[in-house]
């Protein structure tokens, strides 16, 4: 009885072929019910750093009025006096903390700025989403300043 226990080890040593396929399509299938959710995670958090971004930049703006009486001309106001007139002798800057140039998007895309903006505010910040062009919905929306997401 021995014998035929060793024997029978010593032919099975593998799997085999069917084995394995078996043990792929298993794990396919378990790659495409969770992968999804982890890609859309990351996409969700894509949108709260350009809405936290957007939120830094707004109170950058704020500290930047409260010495110079207007909102900046452009983003980079916040990172760098103006050469010449007044604003030179009030800027207490800079407002954006801890970066040499004014962030990208989280997409690599730049923030648009309008000072003063398209419907009347003081400002207007945008960034245009995971597509970056104006409107689209989901994670292609635009995220704005006055709204959150237009």
């Amino acid at each position: 009885m021995l014998n035929k226990i060793r024997r029978f080890h010593r032919r099975r040593r593998g799997f085999t072929l069917i084995e394995l396929l078996v043990v792929l399509v298993i794990l396919a299938l378990l790659a495409g019910l969770v992968l999804p959710k982890f890609l859309n995670r990351a996409k969700d958090a894509n949108v709260s750093a350009a809405k936290t971004q957007i939120a830094n930049f707004k109170s950058a703006i704020a500290l930047y009025e409260v010495d110079n009486g207007d909102p900046p001309p452009a983003l980079e106001a916040l990172l760098e006096p103006p050469n010449t007139g007044s604003g030179k002798q009030t800027w207490k800057g800079p407002y954006l903390n801890d970066v040499q140039t004014v962030p990208k998007d989280p997409w690599g895309g730049d923030y648009h700025y309008e000072a003063p903006g398209p419907q009347g505010q003081s400002y207007w910040i945008v960034s245009y989403g995971e597509d970056g062009r104006d409107g689209g919905t989901g994670y292609a929306a635009d995220i704005t300043s006055d709204s959150g997401q237009k």
